[in-house]
């Protein structure tokens, strides 16, 4: 069983498309208009439409003095209510309670440190339920049969690890039930709501453990111990409570899914595998009591089918919003109404509701009205050798008017993705499609580590950070360069959290390569990376020494691959952006980070902001690092074309 790492530092067969050089360098190219900066980090106009259990509102969250809050509308209503004030953070997720009642989370100035606060869907009875510094609060199930209780996790008895507690939302009275005792990291309800498995770290700190218990009132025994480079994870209880369903790559790469002898520990059957792919969730209807169809991801997101109804419910939606990807958000406890929200590579998407009775789909609202999908640039998927002869799958996004077949010689800004275990994935990213309107082509790519390639391209990572996992990256841009794509002289790199680690390794490692460098919340030195994360990921350090490095063992290599002891090797202009309240990434890998190139006299633009985190959120925020952001290449790597 593996322990997901994939959102450590920030949450078919795909089709290689062939790339050619110029064959049309003479037609003029048109590109899209100048867009506003603002347009592309603004907040949404409306998103994260909900549906109540009844089926009688809408839920939604839409800004409210630049920050994002809850809307309660009734359906078939024009009118809507605001039922949340928040003006210092944005409301970070919500969820219905009840039919008259609303959840949701927010930490303080990107701590990450979630509060969970209650309140009444007319605005009424407002209550923050976890009111303690430091203390981060988790949603273990909504009890959606239990009007009016939640299970939630807290890290408050011990900062490491998370205890239940089941909460009375209307109350807040909170009752432990059960204490940790050191090593459980999620804790599963069945259909019933009662706590009956969970998942751990073995004695060892490197192995893991699946728990199991028939009845509240019994301890928990282990039922699995397998390599925490092996995975089982839990997605749900069969609806007689008795077997679950998992996702599991024992015996094999490619997580497949499967029934499990939860009792006993073992497999039972292999419901649906891919050869290429890991399926990694399975969708179920809790009404009709049947499993509908399990999630993969290839270039785009993929549906296997169980249930012939959510097939064909699937497919008659696809016939009404051709050209775009969907998805279902929400849906009443009858089943019989659901919230559909679509998206493409160009476009935010819309809000439907979908009435299953008649087969009848209603627009609700745009995510975004202003942005203009015809402006937009197609985010097209490829994929490249690395030298030593993995498949490296990624997308490439050129600026509007540009096609595969005529680009040539275009600026780059080269994009890795943070994690590290994690992927990018296709649909809109203001990010990209913001350079992509400034000019520049940008490349994104699933090095090796990025999650959903199977087992062996993921241990492929380990111990490799800033080595052949940074050789992944390189041998994108020298592929680009090779196809004529890119000009040589115009490359940039930009990332977050890892991605702001390979920013920094990228110019140490291969300091010709990048004209500038922008690096977003990034780790620069891994000795002191390891001694400031959260605590709750104490309990997988030994896990992180065997994926990233020892100190003690690997500590030659830790100092090689550390930037922040490599700064000599620099000479790319650097931008670095920072969140001071950042509990992943401490402020200080970037305070040393530029302390240590300006000893050598080297000037490096930074940018910290102290009402952030991981990343900034604050629409404010934002506008001023895509600012910084879009004139630092203006200076260092023009997108026009130099004179010859």
């Amino acid at each position: 069983m593996r322990l997901s790492f994939s959102r450590l530092l920030l949450v078919g067969t795909i089709s290689t498309l062939t790339l050619f050089s110029a064959c049309n360098m003479n037609s003029k190219i048109e590109p899209a208009p100048k867009i506003d900066l603002k347009d592309f980090f603004r907040n949404p106009e409306r998103s994260s439409y909900q549906i109540s259990p009844d089926g009688r509102y809408y839920s939604y969250m839409a800004p409210y003095q630049s920050r994002m809050n809850i809307f309660i509308q009734e359906i078939g209503k024009d009118s809507a209510k605001r039922i949340t004030s928040e003006t210092d953070r944005n409301v970070a997720g919500y969820f219905w309670g009840n039919d008259s009642r609303i959840l949701y989370l927010k930490d303080q100035g990107g701590d990450e440190n979630y509060r969970l606060y209650g309140v009444n869907i007319d605005g009424t009875n407002s209550i923050c339920f976890t009111p303690f510094e430091g203390v981060l609060t988790q949603i273990i199930d909504d009890l959606e049969d239990i009007p009016e209780e939640v299970i939630i996790g807290m890290n408050k008895r011990n900062p490491q690890v998370f205890d239940p507690y089941r909460l009375n939302i209307i109350t807040g009275e909170l009752t432990m039930l059960a204490e940790n005792p050191g090593n459980i990291q999620g804790w599963i309800t069945d259909h019933d709501g009662k706590l009956r498995a969970a998942t751990a770290i073995a004695e060892d700190g490197i192995s893991t453990q699946l728990l199991y218990r028939e009845k509240e009132s019994d301890p928990f025994k282990v039922v699995l111990t397998t390599s925490y480079k092996d995975q089982v994870s839990p997605q749900f209880f069969t609806f007689d409570n008795k077997n679950m369903y998992v996702s599991s790559n024992l015996n094999r790469d490619k997580s497949a899914i499967v029934e499990f002898d939860i009792a006993n520990g073992k497999e039972i059957k292999v419901l649906y595998e891919n050869k290429d792919y890991d399926v990694d969730q399975l969708a179920y209807s809790r009404k009709r009591k049947v499993i509908t169809a399990a999630v993969y991801e290839s270039w785009k997101r993929e549906r296997f089918y169980f249930d012939k109804e959510s097939e064909a419910m699937f497919n008659s939606l696809s016939e009404k919003l051709k050209g775009y990807e969907f998805g279902f958000s929400s849906s009443n406890k009858a089943e019989d109404r659901f919230i559909v929200r679509t998206y493409s590579d160009k476009s935010l998407g819309a809000y439907y509701l979908y009435e299953k009775e008649g087969d009848k789909l209603t627009k609700i609202a745009d995510v975004s009205p202003w942005i203009d999908e015809n402006q937009m640039a197609n985010i097209n998927p490829i994929s490249y050798k690395s030298r030593d002869g993995l498949t490296i799958n990624g997308y490439l996004t050129l600026p509007k008017g540009y096609t595969m077949e005529n680009a040539k010689q275009l600026p780059l800004v080269v994009n890795p993705h943070g994690g590290p275990w994690y992927r990018d994935s296709w649909g809109f990213n203001p990010e990209v499609q913001f350079l992509a309107n400034r000019g520049y082509a940008v490349l994104q790519m699933n090095f090796r580590g990025s999650t959903g390639y199977g087992k062996a391209f993921w241990q492929a990572s380990f111990k490799q950070w800033g080595l052949t996992m940074q050789d992944d990256i390189t041998d994108g841009v020298n592929w680009l360069i090779e196809q004529g794509i890119a000009d040589p002289k115009r490359v940039a790199i930009y990332g977050g959290s890892y991605g702001g680690y390979a920013t920094l390794q990228g110019i140490v490692k291969t300091p010709d390569l990048y004209a500038a460098a922008i690096d977003y919340v990034g780790v620069s030195n891994l000795f002191t990376f390891m001694k400031t994360i959260p605590p709750y990921w104490k309990p997988m350090l030994d896990m992180m020494y065997e994926m990233v490095g020892d100190p003690t063992k690997d500590s030659l290599q830790m100092r090689e691959t550390s930037p922040v002891f490599n700064a000599d090797k620099i000479k790319t202009p650097l931008f670095i952006a920072q969140g001071a309240n950042d509990p992943r990434v401490n402020k200080a890998e970037s305070d040393q980070m530029v302390e240590a190139l300006k000893k050598r006299g080297v000037d490096v633009e930074y940018m910290v902001k102290d009402n952030e985190g991981h990343g900034f959120h604050n629409e404010e925020n934002q506008f001023d690092f895509y600012g910084a952001m879009e004139a630092f290449l203006e200076k260092h790597m023009p997108a026009a074309q130099p004179a010859k």
